[in-house]
């Protein structure tokens, strides 16, 4: 059973993040050039974790099914982070 008192440690390998920035990267592009809002469906495959929110477009459904969604989201946390420059 899971103890609910104690914070819990979620790390991504560095070299991961690259391979993942490439993915959104990758994803957002094939979503722009079919016409596609990428947020939304970026959005969309995030929160429901149905892969057809992505288009087949330059493989970018097989890339985005190859990441954890939870490290999309990591990964698109820091970004976002960063550009605030909340961060150290």
């Amino acid at each position: 059973m899971m103890n609910v008192q104690e914070t819990q440690f979620f790390t991504v390998e560095p070299d991961s993040e690259d391979r993942i920035r490439n993915v959104i990267k990758t994803v957002y592009e094939a979503l722009k050039e079919k016409g596609y809002n990428p947020v939304d469906q970026i959005v969309g495959y995030i929160m429901s974790g149905d892969p057809t929110y992505i288009t087949s477009h330059n493989n970018a459904r097989s890339l985005i099914m190859k990441v954890e969604r939870d490290e999309l989201v990591e990964e698109m946390f820091r970004e976002y982070i960063k550009t605030n420059q909340w961060g150290n």
